[in-house]
């Protein structure tokens, strides 16, 4: 028998992906709301209550008012919102993010789906913590870049409108207090929080998170080579990461990165660049996709018991 999905939002950018994921499942009977019912409490309830898994695809305060809706124990939750990432009873929805965070995924019903930047972030830094190669109280900066899809419908309209569209990139969040940042240092185990610089490009999808290094000032000193072969073999048999061969030209073309290298995948895309003085480790990925709708299905996957790659690429 199918399982039975229910997307709370689902005229999102984000609830909008997961349909298009789920829709071509036999395995999964998604349950449709009434468009003239999507903010009906009473009709919302019993389509989550109904369900196997409910996707909340919700801002903050709306995803809480969801989660209080459930009374069947059976009904799993996978917040979008960035309402429960650090949450207590929660489980981070990042399958690779400890080697225990499967089993944790499948044994809990409520998960809380990683945000864009977070994700990239906490895939490059996670394992330099995890392995003494980072100093937990490491000071630390990055930035991301990119598509302007992460900002959802209304930054959608404004760069992709014909009329005065945007089209030069925008940092944002400068009072540095970005609403992922919780989220990266809590499940990177650091001390404090990165200085950390978003910026929107004029380009739909794709993200890049940046960050720096000095190898000299690491916890355990080494090169650009070493550091790449330490990220390789901490996700060895990961089906979504892939660390790229340290080489700076390989990785680039005619001596530019391409941010949308990663995009209509599930894939994180490690790369390590520098010399032996300094070194920054850039973290590729589909902020659509391994950023918000694929992460999410990957981390349904795990918790029903299905093969983790079911629908995703």
């Amino acid at each position: 028998m199918a399982f039975q999905v229910f997307v709370d939002g689902q005229e999102g950018t984000t609830g909008l992906r997961i349909h298009e994921y789920l829709a071509r499942r036999s395995d999964v009977a998604l349950i449709r709301i009434d468009p003239a019912r999507r903010k009906d409490v009473v009709a919302r309830r019993e389509l989550i209550n109904a369900s196997d898994v409910t996707f909340l695809c919700l801002p903050d305060q709306a995803a809480v008012e969801s989660v209080a809706l459930v009374d069947n124990p059976r009904t799993c939750i996978i917040d979008a919102s960035t309402a429960h990432r650090i949450a207590s009873g929660w489980e981070f929805g990042l399958p690779e993010l400890t080697p225990d965070q499967r089993a944790r995924l499948r044994a809990t019903k409520r998960i809380a789906n990683p945000g864009c930047h977070a994700s990239a972030f906490i895939v490059a830094v996670k394992p330099l913590v995890a392995l003494g190669i980072l100093a937990p109280d490491h000071p630390l900066a990055a930035h991301s870049i990119t598509g302007y899809s992460g900002g959802g419908k209304k930054m959608i309209e404004q760069y992709g409108t014909a009329a005065g569209a945007l089209n030069a990139p925008r940092p944002y969040a400068l009072k540095l207090a970005h609403k992922h940042l919780p989220e990266m240092r809590v499940h990177c185990g650091l001390a404090n929080a990165p200085i950390f610089t978003p910026i929107v490009g004029p380009f739909y999808k794709g993200l890049a998170v940046t960050v720096f290094l000095e190898p000299k000032r690491l916890a355990k000193p080494m090169g650009p080579a070493a550091l790449r072969d330490a990220l390789a073999g901490y996700y060895a048999g990961e089906p979504f990461i892939r660390v790229a061969e340290f080489d700076n030209d390989a990785n680039c073309v005619d001596g530019f990165f391409d941010v949308e290298g990663s995009n209509d995948t599930n894939r994180v895309d490690l790369f390590v660049f520098g010399n032996d003085e300094q070194v920054i480790v850039i973290a590729r990925l589909d902020n659509l996709g391994k950023g918000a709708s694929g992460a999410a299905v990957q981390s349904m996957n795990v918790h029903l018991g299905v093969e983790e790659t079911l629908g995703l690429v």
